[in-house]
């Protein structure tokens, strides 16, 4: 009878444990939900100290806001660990023409692909590959692409209802496009925007270079899908069309 009384008031002691747990967990969502200032800090972040790239002054910026937010809210300790980050500069904004034939030009939006390396000062303007992918680009083999510039135009497939999977199916033309088109003697790498949507603003994102060497890396910059969409019908009308476009994005020492 002892034994039962015990088990009894033990089952009792835990039920209203879970109940207070429960009703504590219930208000930390309330609180979040209703007087959260999540939204306050993201505009803080986005309109008043803008694009935070590693390195740069507005990411400093950044890091310096939120420990003050931190700090303000009574935490038992807040500090700063030092680490080491690549700085990269975009430059002056890009600048990009496809030309059907001699000063018959049409302008599209392009953005250089964060680590690029510039184009010359002057620009690159050359005959343009079509691909759908990294892989066909051993199919084309250096003869067909030396001295071009290798347009990567594989979309993201839209009937993927998880998008990351849908990104995850083509971002490697992106991110290792530039590394792999200089092995057969590209000139230069513009790649579609990872973006489901028409429109003429072109995505940027990182990509790298592997092992290539320094002089032998060749500038890579993202166009709208608008514009892959038009660069692509034009290129089938008349495989001729030549290609130009302009970054003088600069990568420094970490800092």
């Amino acid at each position: 009878m002892k034994n039962f009384l015990w088990l009894t008031l033990f089952c009792a002691t835990t039920l209203t444990s879970q109940q207070t747990d429960e009703k504590q967990i219930r208000a930390i969502y309330d609180m979040a939900l209703t007087e959260g200032k999540a939204y306050d800090w993201l505009n803080y972040l986005s309109n008043q100290i803008g694009g935070r790239l590693s390195g740069s002054v507005q990411a400093q910026q950044a890091v310096d806001y939120t420990r003050t937010q931190l700090d303000s809210m009574g935490l038992d300790r807040v500090w700063l660990q030092p680490v080491m980050v690549p700085k990269w500069v975009r430059g002056t904004p890009e600048f990009a023409y496809i030309e059907t034939r001699p000063g018959i030009t049409t302008n599209v939006p392009i953005t250089a692909l964060g680590g690029s390396v510039a184009t010359p000062s002057s620009g690159i303007k050359a005959n343009v590959v079509e691909v759908n992918g990294i892989e066909d680009l051993e199919l084309l083999g250096q003869e067909k692409i030396k001295g071009k510039i290798v347009f990567f135009n594989r979309p993201m497939d839209p009937t993927l209802i998880n998008t990351f999977q849908s990104y995850s199916g083509c971002v490697d033309q992106r991110y290792s496009g530039a590394e792999e088109a200089a092995k057969y003697g590209a000139l230069g790498v513009i790649v579609r925007s990872m973006n489901l949507r028409l429109d003429d603003y072109p995505h940027t994102g990182s990509m790298g270079y592997g092992d290539t060497p320094v002089n032998q890396r060749i500038p890579a910059a993202a166009i709208s899908t608008n514009g892959a969409e038009l660069l692509s019908t034009t290129l089938q009308l008349n495989p001729e069309v030549t290609f130009y476009f302009k970054q003088n994005c600069k990568q420094y020492e970490d800092v």
